[in-house]
């Protein structure tokens, strides 16, 4: 039973695999690298619910396969919800982890711990080849702290610190790149929007 994922992220694949297969676990998860000459739309909309739409009924157009797609970002409270839908391509068009978090933490310098608060927000849509269509969302709170810390997860998890791990044993608290896989999947805005949609998937698939 295979399931197209609109994205090139191995971590995503993995981690979308690990949730559907709770509801499905016989589903086989496929992502842009494994279609020849895949060509990803221009995410050009100005929600993560239109940009997780295009991409899934794009996704369901090219492959004839049921198909997943994300748009999350972080949102940063002290800059007024920013970079939101731009969130991978903060420092540029041509997307680098590592640029994104240096240029949040300078443009945080200056601003002290309690205005440091953010949220993931996430949509996962889910298109069918036949036209039927479920949008979710996912929310994950926390806060920004001042260093990259952890060597887990991807984009912001190094410098996010979520509310149910805002303290530990040394009062710093862990970031999402610090969490094992299972525990970031439990708390975290996609895995909340995928346990959410995974019972449709499973009903879906189940019919055809």
């Amino acid at each position: 039973m295979k399931v197209f994922l609109a994205s090139a992220n191995a971590k995503k694949i993995l981690e979308m695999q690990r949730i559907l297969a709770e509801h499905v676990p016989d589903v086989e998860v496929l992502g842009i690298a494994d279609v020849d000459g895949y060509v990803e739309p221009v995410e050009d909309q100005p929600t993560f619910e239109g940009n997780a739409l295009l991409k899934a009924r794009a996704g369901a157009a090219a492959t004839g396969l049921p198909s997943v797609a994300d748009d999350s970002g972080l949102c940063v409270d002290a800059l007024n919800g920013m970079p939101g839908v731009l969130s991978a391509r903060w420092s540029g068009a041509d997307k680098s982890d590592d640029r994104n978090n240096r240029l949040l933490l300078d443009q945080l310098h200056d601003v002290p711990d309690e205005r440091r608060g953010a949220h993931f927000a996430c949509a996962v849509a889910w298109v069918m080849p036949d036209g039927r269509e479920r949008v979710v969302e996912g929310r994950m709170d926390g806060r920004i702290i001042r260093e990259q810390r952890g060597s887990g997860g991807f984009g912001y998890d190094v410098l996010f610190v979520a509310d149910e791990h805002a303290a530990d044993a040394d009062g710093k608290g862990l970031t999402s790149a610090e969490l094992d896989p299972a525990e970031k999947d439990r708390i975290s805005h996609r895995g909340r929007a995928l346990r959410e949609l995974a019972p449709h998937v499973a009903a879906d698939l189940s019919a055809d």
